[in-house]
């Protein structure tokens, strides 16, 4: 039955990020084909099968109105948490549902319009709300966050507070100044979303460096003699150092002598010794900056959903050609110049470089559904999959299994907190 309902909905995801530039969930938007077809009993079944408790928390938002109900209606204080939409608590027979929810120990978040929080009356069955703010507010968080103080005096009793709560949720924060505003200073729960053009844009005049903390989690893991399969992963885990990696060994200066075109390959010919020479050389100029997390986790993301996403028979060599395709789809970001003139320094399988750079060749659908997994639109999703032939069902386990294997803020059971 699990497959008939993964093969009849439609599912898209955001990640939240905590105050740590960590992830501490993930908001994932699921809506129906075709109304008929999804049980929520079953649809609750799928994804506590492949949602483990050590997975990061999973919040559904469900935008298929019968399903959102069946869901509502059915969910126990086990399942992920739900959110209900400002319109829903209009309706008698919804708020019905609402109430018996919550009194079953079901976790439900209010999101509503901008600026809006629940009616007083209904504050008592939500457990956070997901906000948003008006432009009105986001100069008034501004303004705050500049002076670096929650409440500021203005000529006698007038006082400037912030808008943003504190413990709560957020969306839309398009700016850096007011994702550090939310959770360094108000100290809300998670953000929806990053504001990666802008925390980019401070970085035009200067190159991006890898991340000092991922540097010395790799020189650990040599250290403590882990094994070739955990190495690479973990370079993995960095796409600026993993270009960089294969651009070291495939230098001059290194004569290996014939080219490398993957990582595994990399690291065999260099060995452990000469690899953790060359990650203190790179630890001189790491970067600290904790708003370039994110960015960074939002690549390798793509990149192991690419892994997953084909057949379970494929060859190891061709998934780790996957991953390169989908973790340098986006290199120009970090990079600061175009995907060509960056590709170009490598000698990469042609099938990675023309799905990247031309959009064409077997790895190209794969990377289309990757990046279409990222909107927050379902109808592209649908017809992305359906364009290339790809079965929503494989689509949507690759998913599930790539975000509950995600490293999380938290390591109790995310359906319970």
């Amino acid at each position: 039955m699990s497959q008939t309902v993964l093969g009849s909905i439609t599912l898209g995801y955001e990640v939240l990020w905590n105050q740590q530039r960590a992830i501490c969930g993930f908001r994932l938007q699921a809506e129906a084909i075709n109304r008929q077809d999804v049980d929520a009993c079953h649809l609750l079944d799928a994804l506590d099968a492949l949602w483990p408790d050590s997975a990061p928390l999973l919040l559904l938002s469900i935008r298929s109105t019968h399903l959102f109900e069946d869901v509502l209606e059915h969910a126990t204080a086990q399942s992920p948490w739900i959110e209900v939409l400002e319109r829903h608590v209009s309706n008698a027979d919804t708020v019905q549902k609402i109430q018996a929810a919550h009194a079953r120990g079901v976790r439900l978040i209010w999101r509503g319009e901008m600026g809006r929080g629940p009616a007083l009356y209904a504050k008592g069955w939500f457990h956070k709300t997901l906000r948003s703010l008006t432009p009105h507010e986001a100069l008034a968080a501004l303004r705050v966050s500049l002076r670096q103080f929650p409440a500021i005096q203005f000529g006698g009793s007038s006082v400037l507070e912030s808008p943003v709560l504190a413990n709560q949720m957020y969306e839309g924060l398009a700016s850096q100044a007011l994702v550090e505003h939310a959770l360094d200073q108000q100290g809300v729960w998670a953000v929806v979303g990053w504001p990666t053009e802008e925390v980019l844009y401070a970085y035009r005049l200067r190159q991006i460096q890898p991340s000092q903390h991922m540097l010395l989690a790799l020189m650990q893991a040599i250290d403590d003699d882990e094994s070739l399969d955990q190495i690479e992963h973990r370079l993995g885990d960095e796409p600026l150092l993993t270009y960089r990696f294969l651009r070291f060994v495939n230098s001059a200066s290194l004569s290996l002598g014939h080219p490398v075109s993957s990582v595994r390959h990399g690291l065999m010919d260099l060995g452990y010794i000469k690899l953790r020479m060359w990650l203190e050389e790179q630890l001189e100029l790491a970067f600290t900056d904790r708003n370039l997390e994110p960015i960074r986790q939002q690549m390798v993301i793509r990149a192991r959903i690419m892994e997953q996403i084909t057949d379970a028979g494929i060859e190891d060599d061709l998934r780790r050609e996957l991953f390169l395709c989908g973790v340098f789809s986006q290199l120009d970001l970090v990079l600061g110049e175009s995907l060509g003139r960056a590709l170009h320094r490598l000698p990469l399988p042609g099938r990675v470089a023309s799905a990247i750079l031309a959009k064409t060749g077997p790895y190209a659908p794969w990377l289309e559904v990757a990046a279409a997994l990222e909107s927050s639109s379902n109808r592209l999703i649908k017809n992305v999959c359906k364009a290339h032939q790809i079965p929503l069902d494989a689509v949507n386990r690759a998913l599930l299994r790539t975000l509950s294997s995600t490293k999380s803020a938290f390591t109790q059971s995310p359906f319970t907190r």
